[in-house]
């Protein structure tokens, strides 16, 4: 409970609360007189224009109503709520297919985080370029523009400019500015995609192990998920059935890091040509390449227009920014850019023209150069503490490329992790289970996988958490209980 919430509220506004309530429960009902203004403010000791006031704003929303001359009655019409019986239940709101499949699956737990936390997809608040950033953002302040209104819901034609130069730089992707959308964060732009592709039962066809809340997103929109096994090169295209769309992160595969090949990039996209579906490509963190050169993306081998790209500044500049875009085939633009309309009308303006600001200028490639530096630092840390600190008991996987890796405890089984973590946390430790990523248990290895996030965290920390983490394996986790 907040400090404003403790606050008793203001006199009027109890006044009216309490005579709502008893209108509701029929103390008084319709077309009676209430106690006249002057009668109520002596019998509360308060003064006639609070009682006045109250009685003003009841009228405003229909709860009393008055004549001149006359006294002030209970509006007609109203029609008196008993409060429930103890222990009543009601029944609740009906909702619709898509709430009641919303809801068959939990969100995952939202709490704080505890003092050295391994959680993927948080980045340090050290590497934020504040003061390029505040720069940015405040000469979109002063640039007043003479009218105020809603802008193109595919972007600010001048960030969507420097999107376009910075991915035929960056991501040796060519497209056009029609091309792209703006939207509030890559998690959007997939749920955009369920929205515009997929009709309740068609089949989706989806990493497995993969990202949950994109399998969340398709689930909702009706889609029969189909899990295809992954491997040290991403999904196995081999022999892949008739579907509506595929969610690949062929860059990096979330969460196991495979690069996929080309050979199956060609594979997969003959395969979507074939049966007409479409590939959303989910390029989450492919600026983060550590041994080489950022990989190619699956759209710039696209010749047959069924590849949709996301891409965000989640990974290279703050999750709390909400900014992402999309690449989409000509044919598709439009339709992708009513669809963001409907849905939120546009980004925000002000974000968007920091951006594009900082992308024109060349500071957003200068402070990713620094984060690649930072994180690679980071990531050298986790390497050296598993190392010394879990040695031969621990396997990592995707540590090349990204701000996360996998670590496979070898010796614990799979159906200890959920205890590891749960001790973890009790130590102050933040570790998260792979287990939940998979979609069929059958395929999962046996035994505990971590993914163990580097990202917001400084190497020391990481160093201690591992350390921590490491004890908590050694004593066998009494903790979890």
């Amino acid at each position: 409970m907040t400090e404003a919430s403790r606050r008793p509220a203001p006199v009027g506004r109890r006044i009216g609360a309490d005579l709502k309530a008893q209108i509701a429960q029929g103390v008084y009902p319709p077309g009676t007189a209430v106690p006249s203004s002057r009668a109520l403010a002596i019998e509360l000791g308060v003064s006639r224009t609070t009682v006045t006031a109250a009685y003003d704003q009841l009228v405003a929303e229909g709860w009393l109503e008055t004549r001149p001359g006359g006294r002030t009655r209970v509006a007609a019409g109203i029609r008196p709520v008993p409060p429930p019986e103890p222990g009543e239940a009601t029944a609740p709101p009906r909702l619709s297919a898509f709430g009641y499949r919303l809801m068959a699956e939990p969100p995952p737990e939202m709490r704080p985080g505890p003092a050295i936390d391994f959680r993927y997809g948080d980045l340090s608040g050290r590497d934020f370029p504040v003061l390029a950033w505040r720069r940015a953002l405040t000469a979109a302040v002063l640039r007043r523009p003479a009218r105020l209104g809603y802008d193109d819901p595919r972007g600010l034609p001048e960030l969507r400019a420097a999107l376009q130069a910075y991915l035929w730089r960056a991501r040796g992707l060519r497209c056009d500015l029609d091309q792209i959308v703006v939207v509030n964060g890559s998690q959007q732009g997939i749920d955009l995609c369920a929205r515009l592709f997929v009709d309740p039962g068609d089949r989706v066809v989806f990493e497995d192990p993969g990202y949950g809340t994109a399998r969340r997103a398709f689930a909702a929109a009706g889609a029969a998920i189909v899990p295809i096994p992954v491997d040290a090169e991403g999904m196995r295209t081999g022999g892949l059935g008739p579907a509506r769309l595929a969610y690949v992160t062929p860059s990096h595969q979330f969460p196991l890091g495979g690069v996929m090949p080309v050979a199956r990039r060609q594979a997969l996209l003959a395969w979507a040509e074939a049966c007409g579906a479409m590939i959303v490509e989910d390029d989450y963190d492919g600026e983060y390449r550590f041994d080489g050169q950022p990989v190619e993306s699956l759209l710039s081998l696209d010749r047959s227009g069924r590849v949709v790209y996301v891409g965000t500044v989640s990974k290279t500049l703050s999750p709390q920014l909400r900014l992402g875009y999309l690449v989409v085939p000509p044919a598709l633009a439009p339709a992708m850019a009513e669809a963001k309309r409907l849905a939120d009308r546009q980004a925000p303006g002000l974000e968007q023209a920091a951006l594009a600001a900082l992308l024109a200028e060349g500071g957003y490639e200068r402070h990713l150069r620094q984060a690649r530096r930072r994180n690679a630092a980071r990531r050298a840390a986790m390497l050296a503490a598993l190392a010394e600190h879990v040695g031969a008991a621990v396997r990592v996987e995707g540590a090349a490329a990204g701000l996360h890796l996998v670590a496979w405890l070898l010796r614990e089984p799979a159906a200890r992790e959920a205890a590891i973590v749960a001790a973890a946390r009790a130590a102050g430790i933040g570790v998260y289970p792979v287990g939940p990523l998979y979609h069929d248990a059958a395929v999962r290895p046996d035994r505990a996988g971590l993914i163990l996030g580097f990202a917001g965290s400084e190497p020391a920390a990481i160093r201690e958490g591992i350390g921590a983490l490491a004890a908590v394996l050694a004593s066998g986790c009494p903790a979890a209980g």
